[in-house]
């Protein structure tokens, strides 16, 4: 429940970050200004010895964040894949929150199943694992179908998860509320839209069905993808809280020295890593946003291997062009395009200036060019993108939030493999494929016969619309009511002029 109550779980927060010593190493891996250091220290020392403990094994920051619970878990998976942002040792420290957390016992995860699939465990499995991976929300045994004799992974959600992630998820709420009061200035950035979005990706993971509907279509859309393997459902044996999958067997991209010996292309699999992201969100509008090294292995032949479809993104086919576009702009260093492009889908008011706006962009941009990616500090980068955003009244945009924090992890994840990765080489084919097919004449053209296609549904009702229409027409409207046609007959005549004019263009250029 949402309220002020929440400022306990906040007090707590920064509490438990000064008991575990977390908030200096925090506060340093952000390099946080000397007025928030000082914030967030006289708030968390008062209250340090209300505090959670945590592990004291284990690392300050990991040990803090993993007392705190899933949705903090959540927000150290991430940085866990961005050393050039926190540093290789917070990075480092954090990979135990990917796959590597505390188990719940096997007995547990038995009565679990058996009560989701009302089938007693031994008759479904002859064999069945203690834990072999714990994450956040769920974790994963290995199992043999007693049927088919087929291995299986089975992920078995956390007793009690979604009550512990609404506790956190509604102390955000008061967060995000609380920031826009303080700092009216936040408001452009939505905080309490993008904790909205946070909660519906979040509410929609912990239902294992959804996971297996996303597992099946992300398993057919890449089915034709070379070097990478998607395990495939199990319907007979998944549901709510239960998910059976086929077994995929691989070495983790975490285990660089495993890699290694195994013979594996570390540059390979860099660059594989980032190009397959780029071609399903491009694409298909459907890809998998939770790809840290945890959920991302690969086979003994070298096919890249995805795990965990509990968070998968979509963008509409417009969003994918305009993200196409700003993309190419930038591998072609056209900053003045990649500016157009802000200011023709609405992410820049229009009232600014397009050409202060590219020049910005350019700082945004050129640095990243002709130089090696290991001195290539993507915090400043991003501090700097923070301030172009600010200054030029750009609104969070929700739609695009999966898409950007999985790009920032994809990253991270290709230059953990490749320090000296250049991901604008990488990224050029897959977009100025995606441009080719999409952008331009033959564009055009299918988008055309789409909405001909569309029209064509509308056909029977055109004449009984059109009657409709009319008749209104010609009865007078109340005197403050100007009279005006059926806004659907104007669409349905604009489209078919516009789809004449197009044909008629065409035939032209042909003859």
């Amino acid at each position: 429940m949402r309220g002020p109550h929440n400022i306990w779980r906040l007090i707590r927060t920064l509490a438990t970050l000064e008991r575990t010593g977390g908030i200096g190493v925090v506060l340093d891996a952000f390099r946080a200004p000397p007025r928030i250091r000082f914030v967030a220290r006289v708030l968390g020392w008062p209250f340090k010895w209300l505090g959670l403990k945590g592990d004291p094994a284990l690392p300050s920051a990991t040990r803090a964040l993993t007392a705190l619970g899933p949705a903090y878990i959540k927000f150290g998976q991430i940085l866990s894949t961005r050393p050039d942002i926190v540093g290789e040792e917070m990075a480092t420290q954090l990979k135990y929150l990917q796959d590597k957390l505390p188990p719940f016992d096997t007995l547990t995860a038995k009565r679990m199943i058996e009560a989701e699939l009302e089938i007693p465990v031994d008759q479904v499995f002859s064999e069945f694992s203690e834990p072999v991976a714990a994450a956040s929300i769920a974790q994963v045994h290995r199992a043999r179908l007693a049927e088919t004799g087929q291995l299986v992974a089975v992920k078995v959600l956390r007793p009690g998860i979604e009550k512990a992630f609404r506790k956190d998820i509604d102390a955000f709420y008061l967060a995000a509320g609380l920031i826009e009061t303080i700092a009216p200035f936040s408001r452009r950035l939505r905080p309490t839209d993008v904790i909205a979005h946070f909660e519906g990706v979040v509410m929609g993971e912990l239902d294992l069905r959804l996971e297996s509907a996303a597992a099946a279509e992300f398993a057919a859309n890449t089915a034709q993808d070379a070097g990478i393997t998607v395990p495939q459902p199990v319907w007979e044996y998944s549901g709510r809280s239960v998910m059976t999958l086929g077994w995929a067997e691989g070495i983790g991209l975490a285990d660089t020295a495993a890699l290694d010996a195994a013979g594996h292309d570390r540059k390979l699999l860099g660059a594989r890593v980032l190009s397959l992201f780029l071609s399903h969100a491009l694409r298909d509008g459907f890809f998998h946003a939770d790809m840290h090294q945890g959920n991302l292995k690969v086979a003994a032949n070298g096919d890249l291997i995805l795990y965990d479809f509990g968070i998968m993104g979509r963008l509409d086919e417009y969003t994918r062009r305009v993200y196409a576009e700003i993309l190419i702009g930038f591998i072609r260093r056209d900053y003045r395009r990649v500016a157009e492009v802000h200011f023709e889908a609405g992410y820049v008011p229009a009232d600014r200036d397009i050409d202060e706006f590219a020049r910005a962009l350019r700082v945004v941009g050129e640095p990243i060019f002709g130089m090696d990616a290991t001195r290539i500090s993507m915090a400043r980068l991003l501090a700097y993108l923070f301030e172009v955003t600010e200054r030029f009244g750009m609104q969070t945009r929700t739609e695009l939030i999966l898409l950007q924090r999985t790009m920032v992890v994809v990253e991270g994840v290709a230059r953990t493999l490749d320090p000296h990765i250049n991901i604008w080489q990488v990224a050029r084919p897959v977009v100025e494929g995606y441009i080719t097919r999409n952008v331009g004449p033959r564009a055009l053209l299918r988008d055309l016969v789409r909405t001909a296609q569309v029209l064509g549904r509308f056909g029977p009702r055109l004449p009984a619309m059109m009657e409709a229409a009319l008749i209104r027409q010609s009865q007078p409207a109340p005197a403050p009511v100007p009279r005006r046609t059926h806004p659907v007959l104007w669409m349905a005549l604009g489209g078919a002029l516009s789809l004449g004019a197009a044909a008629l263009g065409i035939l032209l250029g042909a003859g």
